[in-house]
């Protein structure tokens, strides 16, 4: 006790047992008649019990206000002994009651827990307190009180008198402690200040802190309300609003979107650079006007950044033999793809964070590249994701545009992601190889950074200009052509190649795959519309012409709907479809082989070449004509295949006396090649041998065996050089009904892939097989082939127009000599050109 100021405890300290309730939130003082709501059964069986004796009732604070069965070490020990006034039952079997301040407690024991609170208390009397220093404080409280009261116009005038009318130090200490806007603990730590002095001081201190928050707001006010217009009167209200809110604990619409935010923000689980990011653009947002322009680019902004799955990925399903049945059951062969996901899946199994990979399907349009992707999105049991890049031109189309923008939007990588809803779905990139560059930028560099292991597990969006992971995403590019794509962004790929499919293949395709997915579209049932495999065989050869099934299925569609009409039209219950019905309903036959007629004469040979729909056969047209030993080259040939037809020329001029050819033949004779379909560009080497035998055929006039074509580069020397698109070359000859072909011998490397698709019987120059340990497909493959390997053109000549060509004879003229001397058919009227760019 300080000098000057004295003490005296009124009666001395009681000791009583009593009920007691804990109250959440709020501490009571020994003060006021006030109502409290009870509504906890342990509370509740307190209040009764009180009722049955004296009303003597202990109210003491929680110390979590979250626990719901509060025991002893849940509350504190100083509390408030009240005595309950009036009782007035409410709805939902809870309490109203008014209750008197009596004094403070101590609780000392407790002697009950269960069902409710109860206990042995020291009853504290309220102390006197005389001294100058005393009143001196409790004149400065009052005028503290006053001004409080002063400065808030939602506070009665009658206070101002209550607050003159108390002399009692220690009781108006507590009526105005009950009354500030402050937590549990500090009301708490008052409530437990027994001596007067320092309890006038304690609350003092708060008075002057509340004091400065409601200056502030009357600052606030004074400085806004000169010029004020509808749009300045929002503001101050709402800067009136935060700073009570912000005092009182409370928060309007706005803040609470902004607490939303927050949470969601941190529910994200961005890493920490991108989250203090999000934090850093939300404290500049809530600065803003709603009504401002930044505003609504700041909230799009951080909603991106919240809905993108920063940390939120699929489980892998690593069951592998489970992978392979689904891949199985949705294509048909494409086995090396099928074993490159099936590797990923075991590797993945072994190593939990193992790098997507990046993968990057090649092959002719129609043989299931994007249906794929699919399969193998449900197989990983990951989500799947298209972006097509067909005609894209602009590179802020994959990287997004940049924030100064107006509307501007993250790029198709980040959509993807986002609709995704994962970190590591399957993400096809279609089409890559049709992508276009202008003014705008290129995407193919865009592109760099997204198909790099290395790079993409930081990859920055110029919109969101964060890093996001990318690694973990399998990336699936599909393409028609390699020639198109960049050879940077090729490099960072591993390509698959997908050649075209045989008629077997093809027949099990549409009896495993188009057809049942056809009927169920039309509303047939396999005994409504039965379609022979002949049936299909007859469409496969005489109705398409393509390396993928996509026509096929077009026009098994076409016979679907016929069945369909007639079934509906109560025709017929059933039909049977046989290659008969099959004329009848798609009409005459568009695609017939014209090999043996084309190479029904000298002049003509048949090579083979690849385009951006598979393989195909190219005729190789010669005539000669008087002149001055001029070559005319048509076709839409390019300089490459140019230069091959002038090689082949001088290697035929080269081989002249071996060939019986007059010495003054080409002084004396202009020679024209033509490779029809003349509308469409052709180019490449690998046309020379062809270019070569066709010369040779129409300066010797011996024709060409139609079942016969070849492939490969030429050299001046003579030498048959490495070709590529050795599968889509033989699968075409294949399909065109060649029975052999000519490949350079440095190509049977590639024999093994041939194997899959069909039964080949390799043989040297000399007619003799070679045993090169070929695996050969099961019996359900039919199609037939014998492949002749090469080294020099000498040979090409004796297999394609027979041994004794290179013999020394009488000197021949240049003719179109016809085989038997049988005169030439007449010749179809050409259909029209097929739209593909054939690369010879």
């Amino acid at each position: 006790m300080s000098q000057g100021s004295k003490e005296e405890t009124l009666g001395g300290p009681e000791i009583r047992e009593i009920p007691l309730l804990a109250i959440r939130n709020t501490v009571i003082f020994p003060v006021l008649a006030f109502p409290i709501n009870v509504g906890r059964e342990k509370s509740l069986r307190s209040v009764d019990t009180a009722m049955e004796g004296e009303r003597l009732l202990g109210i003491v604070a929680q110390k979590d206000a979250k626990v719901e069965d509060p025991r002893a070490e849940d509350v504190f020990t100083v509390g408030t002994a009240v005595k309950i006034l009036k009782l007035y039952k409410m709805p939902g079997n809870k309490q109203n009651v008014i209750i008197q301040g009596l004094s403070r407690i101590r609780v000392l024991e407790y002697t009950q827990t269960e069902p409710f609170l109860k206990a042995r208390v020291e009853m504290i009397p309220e102390p006197t307190a005389v001294g100058e220093d005393v009143e001196g404080l409790l004149v400065h409280l009052r005028e503290q009180a006053q001004k409080i009261i002063e400065l808030s116009p939602h506070i009665p005038g009658e206070a101002s008198f209550l607050v003159r009318s108390i002399d009692n130090p220690g009781i108006l200490a507590d009526i105005v402690a009950s009354n500030l806007s402050v937590g549990v603990e500090e009301k708490q730590d008052l409530l437990e200040t027994l001596e007067v002095r320092p309890r006038l001081e304690k609350v003092i201190t708060l008075l002057n802190k509340e004091i400065q928050v409601l200056e502030l707001s009357n600052k606030i006010q004074s400085e806004v309300k000169g010029e004020m217009d509808k749009a300045q009167r929002e503001y101050f209200l709402r800067e009136q609003m935060k700073a009570i809110q912000k005092e009182l604990g409370e928060v309007d619409d706005r803040q609470e979107e902004f607490e939303d935010l927050k949470r969601a923000i941190k529910r994200a689980k961005m890493p920490k650079d991108v989250e203090k990011i999000a934090f850093k653009e939300l404290k500049r947002m809530s600065r803003m006007s709603p009504g401002a322009a930044e505003y609504t680019v700041s909230r799009t902004y951080i909603d991106w950044l919240i809905e993108l799955p920063w940390s939120v990925s699929t489980e892998d399903s690593l069951d592998i033999d489970r992978a392979a049945e689904i891949l199985d059951e949705d294509h048909y062969d494409l086995s090396k793809v099928k074993q490159r996901i099936l590797e990923y899946l075991a590797v993945r199994k072994l190593k939990k964070d193992m790098k997507g990979p990046i993968l990057c399907l090649v092959g002719p349009p129609g043989v299931g590249k994007t249906s794929l992707g699919k399969s193998v999105a449900r197989a990983l049991g990951r989500k799947f994701v298209r972006m097509s890049l067909g005609g894209v031109r602009d590179e802020a189309e994959i990287r997004g545009h940049r924030r100064t923008y107006i509307g501007s939007l993250p790029g198709k990588i980040v959509k993807g992601i986002k609709k995704a809803g994962s970190n590591n779905p399957v993400f096809i990139l279609d089409e890559i190889d049709k992508l276009g560059m202008d003014y705008r930028g290129d995407p193919s560099s865009a592109l760099l950074e997204v198909l790099d292991p290395e790079q993409n597990d930081t990859f920055q969006d110029h919109y969101l200009d964060v890093s996001f992971d990318l690694s973990k995403v399998l990336f699936i590019a599909t393409a028609n052509l390699l020639s198109p794509i960049p050879p940077p962004l090729l490099d960072r790929m591993e390509v698959l190649h997908i050649p075209g499919y045989t008629e077997e293949e093809k027949v099990k395709i549409a009896q495993r795959f188009l057809l049942p997915e056809n009927l169920e579209e039309h509303g047939l049932t396999a005994r409504q519309c039965e379609v022979t495999e002949a049936a299909l065989l007859f469409i496969i050869r005489s109705y398409t012409k393509e390396a993928g099934v996509r026509n096929l299925k077009r026009e098994i569609a076409g016979i679907c709907r016929s069945v369909a009409k007639d079934i509906a039209s109560g025709k017929s219950e059933r039909v049977r479809v046989d290659p008969e019905q099959v004329s009848r309903i798609l009409g005459p036959v568009k695609i017939f082989s014209e090999v043996a007629e084309r190479t029904a004469y000298s002049g003509v040979a048949t090579g083979l070449a690849v385009n951006a729909y598979g393989g195909d056969i190219l005729f190789i047209e010669a005539t000669a004509m008087k002149g001055h030993g001029k070559m005319i080259l048509t076709g839409q040939l390019g300089d490459v295949m140019k230069e091959s037809a002038q090689a082949a020329m001088s290697f035929v001029r080269s081989r002249a006396k071996q060939l019986g050819l007059a010495d003054d033949l080409f002084d004396n004779t202009d020679i024209h090649v033509h490779v029809p379909a003349g509308a469409l560009p052709k180019d490449g080497p690998s046309a020379g041998i062809a270019l070569m035998t066709a010369i040779t055929s129409l300066l010797s006039e011996r024709t060409v065996d139609n079942k016969l074509a070849m492939t490969g580069e030429i050299t001046l020397r003579g030498h048959v050089l490495p070709v590529g698109g050795i599968k889509e070359k033989v699968l075409a000859a294949a399909r065109a009904g060649i029975e052999r072909v000519i490949l350079p011998e440095q190509n049977k490397k590639d024999l093994p892939d041939l194997t899959e698709d069909l039964k080949i019987v390799v043989k040297d120059a000399s007619g003799e097989e070679v045993d090169l340990e070929l695996q050969q497909p099961g019996p359900e493959v039919k199609t037939h082939i014998e492949i002749f390997l090469v080294k020099g053109m000498d040979e090409v000549l004796r297999l394609a127009l027979g041994d004794d060509v290179l013999a020394a004879r009488s000197p021949a003229k240049a003719g179109g000599g016809k085989r038997g001397g049988s005169k030439r058919p007449p010749r179809r009227p050409a259909g029209p050109a097929e739209p593909t760019v054939p690369v010879a």
